[in-house]
């Protein structure tokens, strides 16, 4: 069984929202990857940006809060 770790989540408000975040973050090459939103997670679109704690903290003062509904961070 593969060890859960650690991520933060960045859920949005609409999937027009994501695919704009995506690709945003292909572009600054801002690492992680959009996923399905994770169940523990009800609001939202059903997409979310999934990043790496540590990379989170080097990134978030980029981070315009409007562009997404919230950030939490699970387990996965």
């Amino acid at each position: 069984m593969r060890a859960k770790r650690p991520y933060i989540v960045l859920s949005f408000r609409a999937t027009v929202d994501a695919m704009a975040w995506e690709k945003r973050c292909i572009a600054e090459q801002i690492p992680g990857r959009l996923i399905p939103l994770p169940r523990e997670l009800s609001a939202g679109c059903g997409l979310a940006w999934r990043m790496l704690p540590e990379d989170w903290e080097c990134w978030r003062e980029r981070f315009d809060p409007a562009e997404y509904a919230a950030a939490a961070q699970v387990e996965q």
